[in-house]
């Protein structure tokens, strides 16, 4: 998978024309007549299963309701000072079985978020950590309490088990909340989540986002996370502070400068890292150029500087696009 996912990639970037915001792609017209055949099989075919299983387990509105199944391709190229150019290809997916029963949900995913690593980790690798395995994947119930979020705690709970050898079941809680804080434009959001993994242990994890719009294409953030995993046992936290900038209909970028740290009786900075994150849209709301150079200063260096840069060029499948 990885050799043909890297070829594609290859295929992608010589197609790529240049940024031009009048139309809705980058690329050239080879390009296009080459990708559209493939793309549009492999979605519905993606539409397909996740329906068929759907309509199995579930009802028959399965081929009517929304479907949030979708298959993710990417290759990364990765460069950080004092360490060798990396290329890694990613496949993530979700199967999303939505009519199975009110609320109740049969979920499939290849990257849960407890299979992400340490807040450290996740901030000194690429943005979104895909794999290009299936050692992490969950198959499992999520059922959806019936509460909006803006009018009280918006609950889920679920149980499954991670799809390898042996058996490894879990449980998940989660919670989410939005307020609008007051009459100003200013919203905070939780998202809390605790997690118990047979081979793993537990974990938990919170997170709380705090910002505005400062105009019709600037929004500033400010965004707390904890987290606590059992096998590495050790209180984390991460503050960031985030500035969006919308710079056209297809391109954005998101500027952050982070603290992560660890927090037990003796609390310490690990890293400060200051981040750029240009995204681009090359075609159709389904093929994305991301830049993403960051400066790190790790505690393992001594807080001396540490360049990094990550390209990601990443491929979308999703029912949506091809039956709005």
């Amino acid at each position: 998978m990885g050799r043909q996912i890297f070829a594609l990639m290859l295929l992608l970037t010589a197609g790529v024309t240049g940024a031009d915001e009048t139309n809705d792609s980058d690329l050239s017209p080879w390009a296009i007549d080459t990708i559209t055949p493939i793309h549009d099989s492999v979605t519905r075919w993606v539409d397909n299963t996740a329906r068929n299983i759907d309509g199995f387990f579930g009802t028959i509105d399965s081929d009517s309701v929304d479907n949030e199944s979708y298959l993710r391709l990417s290759t990364d190229f990765d460069w950080a000072e004092s360490e060798e150019f990396d290329i890694d290809p990613g496949i993530r997916f979700k199967l999303d079985v939505p009519t199975t029963e009110e609320r109740l949900r049969l979920i499939i995913e290849s990257d849960p978020e407890e299979s992400r690593g340490t807040l450290e980790e996740q901030g000194a690798e690429r943005l979104r950590n895909d794999t290009d395995g299936l050692g992490d994947t969950v198959a499992g119930l999520s059922r959806l309490g019936s509460r909006d979020k803006r009018e009280g705690w918006q609950t889920r709970v679920g149980a499954g088990v991670k799809l390898h050898w042996p058996v490894n079941p879990y449980l998940r809680y989660s919670a989410e909340r939005l307020w609008q804080l007051g009459d100003s434009p200013w919203q905070l959001s939780s998202y809390n989540r605790a997690s118990w993994f047979e081979h793993d242990g537990y974990s938990a994890r919170s997170r709380w986002d705090v910002g505005r719009p400062l105009d019709s294409t600037r929004h500033l953030r400010f965004v707390s996370q904890l987290q606590w995993q059992e096998d590495y046992d050790q209180l984390e936290f991460s503050q960031s502070a985030q500035l969006n900038k919308v710079l056209g209909k297809r391109s954005a970028i998101r500027y952050s400068a982070v603290i992560v740290g660890g927090s037990s009786s003796n609390p310490r900075v690990n890293d400060y890292y200051l981040q750029a994150d240009y995204r681009r849209d090359i075609h159709r709301q389904y093929i994305f150029w991301d830049v993403i150079p960051a400066l790190h200063f790790p505690r393992e260096a001594d807080f001396k500087p540490r360049w990094a840069i990550s390209v990601r060029l990443e491929m979308l499948f999703r029912a949506q696009l091809t039956r709005e």
